[in-house]
């Protein structure tokens, strides 16, 4: 036997009482799956109920004369799948009988006439339709299926699935069915995995078989999986009597034999494999967790269980309250889980690699709300933005998000894998994390919120690097922003300085792509150029990449060319060239830009000669939680070294036109909940170090930026006249901001909107609302 299998009589378990079975699972459990329960949003589409098999307790199952007709139509299905989408679901769950051509002549004249061979033929045609039209992903339920149909089906399903049910080979309730043969299903079982089919399958408790032969069953699917790796989940599914059916007078499986079950299936299966219960076939969901499930499966918020119609779907809300009762988080996914989506050339064809990352969040789970950076949908209320509303939830310490905050608040500082924790935040844990980041806030900072005057002035867009993200440097025309090719000459440039003088700038922002004729004292020279026109203008200017290669091309020391640049009136660097501070994530993202070391040792240089400096983050493109964990660690190591950064400025990826997105090989940015929490475990990584957290207007909204101010943040950046990169990658929050408006953002806060200069101190004759003149706390070291 495997030595990933466990065998319960191995263990003696099978003689345990059931609170005690019950303990040890839910402990396993825990240790491999945490205090998270996951669910699909999905659409229910029973592509026929023709079937050749006849169960004992089925009622999905109907003869022609009871069906309207044979199979559902393409437009049926598509409406089917379009109200799903619609409805926020993410997968298309096709059941289906089993080769109903083989028993029904009208099955296979249908067939005929719209021209398919046989049933899987036609779901094959169906699943493609559905994620060609609507993005959602189809899981094909199609039973017992050879090779050569599992095969067809993996180019056009994220996921396939089939009830093992039980190995039991003379059940009466399997008696007319001959696709329920033992050796029928281990064969479908065991020739997914042979394909790398993500696969779903399950046992029934309760149709007369013993719990010695689901123990068999169960010990089969593990074999299998072990030998594979394809198995995502099991389903322990209890039987109930249904009228109409050979077995409606049989006793329904009971709640201790299925509590039961659930246990012995979490201790005998492997712990990557994932134990769903049914839950609109129970009515204790608390005794399905207090078992060891961690999944409730799909759940659709517009069509019934065609299987068991008489047992509607539990509201999403009700099952999220139930899960939370008992101390876990519920969070949507995918129909592929994040251990297999997470390896895409291994398990998912070529053409689902994309739909299912266009709808994963970092982690591989599903996006859960329709907001995207730089776009027009208002994001989800995660956070209190009122003065009024406040709260005295507190976090379950039994989870690992929970023992990470109470370690917080007792001052600890957080480490790599404590960070990847808080980022795993998840319903009423995100409002926790952002909770103790605010007060952080409050204690680091106080309560003013803080913008600065700026411009920004993008001198060119032309870009000898090919980063593949940037929808900005010249390129096609995308979204009809980006325009010609343009360089600017040092005299318009010097009239933009003026001109955002004029209108009561403190500070321009010199920021381009890397121009071929560009040597470094290009650099030298628009520096002098601004300050000759403007000698009080705060110079912020010039990315790691701009003066490492403005260097490199005089080759000239770096903290020579530094000094000379400060010299001519430049006064800190934007922390932008960033991106994600791990080379792993910089070979993909930028492969010929400045490597993690570099970006470091050019801040490294800068703030020796003087210059201060941001930290950015351009994060939800193609990196997971650990990248930014690393990123945070990495930026927190320098300022204890050099003490030269002035703020963190969480940046959201805009999709909409970049190209690696419209290449097909990114996820649509940050979720907001993502984007949300990057905010607040900021404020909490950076704790003593870094004192100000800066919110991207442009990226974020209105809305969303005032939850991130109630979630950590304290600053609002600049007021960005000619901001174009970010609307070059699709953006329309707009390209400028004036005091007023930001004063209408803030106002349910009830904080204070104070104007500073670049270094965060106040400028002078500001008053804060309520005619008190503003202070500032100092900036960070």
């Amino acid at each position: 036997m495997s030595p990933s299998v466990v065998g319960m009589q191995d263990l003696g378990l099978l003689d345990l009482p059931l609170d005690e079975l019950v303990a040890l699972a839910a402990e396993r459990r825990d240790r491999a799956h945490g205090r998270r329960v996951t669910w699909s949003p999905k659409v229910f589409v029973p592509l026929t109920t023709l079937c050749r098999d006849r169960c004992g307790y089925c009622t999905f199952a109907q003869p022609p004369t009871r069906a309207s007709a044979p199979y559902l139509s393409s437009e049926q299905v598509l409406d089917i799948a379009q109200a799903g989408a619609a409805a926020g679901c993410h997968e298309a769950l096709f059941t289906l009988g089993e080769r109903p051509e083989l028993r029904y002549p009208v099955a296979q004249e249908w067939l005929h006439a719209h021209g398919h061979e046989t049933t899987v033929d036609y779901l094959v045609a169906m699943c493609a339709l559905v994620l060609t039209e609507t993005g959602l992903l189809p899981h094909a339920n199609a039973g017992a299926l050879y090779p050569d149909e599992l095969a067809r089906l993996r180019s056009v399903s994220a996921s396939q699935g089939m009830m093992l049910e039980s190995l039991r080979g003379d059940l009466v309730a399997h008696a007319g069915a001959p696709d329920k043969a033992p050796e029928r299903r281990l064969a479908t079982l065991e020739a997914a995995g042979e394909l790398a089919v993500p696969f779903t399958t399950g046992i029934l408790v309760g149709i007369g078989e013993s719990r010695g032969d689901r123990i068999a069953a169960l010990e089969a699917i593990a074999e299998s999986h072990h030998r594979h790796g394809h198995v995502q989940e099991v389903i322990v599914q209890n039987f109930r009597p249904k009228a109409g059916t050979a077995m409606h007078r049989a006793t329904p499986c009971p709640p201790d034999e299925l509590a039961w079950t659930v246990a012995a299936a979490r201790l005998v299966l492997p712990v990557d494999i994932h134990l769903q219960a049914p839950p609109n076939l129970s009515d204790d969901f608390g005794a399905l967790l207090d078992a060891g499930i961690d999944d409730w499966g799909g759940v659709s918020p517009i069509t019934p269980d065609h299987v068991n119609p008489e047992r509607p779907w539990p509201e999403v809300e009700r099952l999220r309250a139930a899960t939370e009762d008992r101390g876990f988080t519920l969070a949507a996914r995918l129909t592929v889980y994040p251990d297999h989506a997470g390896e895409p050339a291994r398990w998912l064809d070529p053409a689902l690699r994309f739909p299912v990352l266009d709808r994963s969040d970092a982690e591989g789970l599903a996006r859960d709300h329709p907001w995207h950076a730089g776009g027009e949908v208002a994001p989800p209320s995660v956070v209190p933005d009122t003065v009024a509303e406040t709260s005295s939830r507190r976090w379950s310490g039994r989870a690992a998000v929970g023992e990470v905050l109470d370690a917080v608040v007792a001052g600890h500082e957080v480490g790599e894998d404590e960070i990847v924790t808080l980022f795993s935040a998840r319903g009423p844990e995100v409002r926790a994390v952002a909770e103790v980041a605010n007060r952080l806030r409050a204690e680091t900072v106080g309560e003013d919120v803080t913008w600065v005057a700026n411009r920004n002035i993008n001198y060119t867009n032309v870009c000898t690097f090919k980063c593949r993200f940037c929808a900005f440097s010249k390129g096609p025309l995308s979204l009809n922003l980006r325009g010609a090719p343009y360089l600017l000459s040092i005299e318009e440039i010097q009239a933009r300085v003026v001109e955002a003088l004029a209108q009561g700038a403190t500070e321009v922002c010199l920021q381009g792509g890397i121009h071929p004729d560009f040597d470094g004292d290009y650099y030298v020279r628009v520096t002098r150029a601004v300050t000759e026109v403007a000698p009080t203008v705060h110079v912020h200017g010039f990315t790691a990449l701009e003066v490492t290669e403005g260097a490199r091309r005089l080759d000239e020391p770096l903290e020579a060319y530094l000094r000379r640049l400060a010299e001519a009136g430049l006064k800190t660097l934007p922390g932008t060239a960033a991106e994600i501070l791990d080379d792993e994530v910089r070979a993909v993202l930028c492969p010929d830009k400045v490597d993690t070391e570099q970006w470091l040792e050019a801040h490294r240089t800068a703030h020796r000669v003087g210059l201060r400096s941001n930290v950015t983050i351009m994060f939800g493109s193609v990196e997971r939680p650990r990248h930014w964990a690393r990123h945070l660690v990495r930026t927190r190591a320098l300022q204890r070294e050099t003490g030269g950064f002035t703020e963190f400025v969480p940046l959201p990826f805009v999709h909409m036109a970049s190209p690696i997105y419209l290449q097909r090989r990114s996820r649509r940015g940050p979720t907001f909940r993502e984007a949300l929490l990057m905010h607040s475990v900021g404020r909490i990584a950076y704790r003593g170090h870094i004192d100000h957290i800066q919110v991207s207007w442009v990226k974020m909204g209105r809305e969303g930026s005032r939850q991130a101010l109630a979630a950590g943040a304290d600053d609002l950046g600049g007021t960005l006249m000619d901001e174009n990169i970010s609307r070059a990658a699709g953006a329309s929050h707009g390209q400028r901001m004036t005091e007023e408006r930001f004063g209408e953002w803030i106002a349910p806060l009830g904080r204070r909107l104070v104007q500073r200069t670049t270094l965060y101190q106040p400028v002078m004759g500001n008053h804060a609302p309520g005619g008190h003149q503003a202070t500032l706390q100092p900036a960070a070291r």
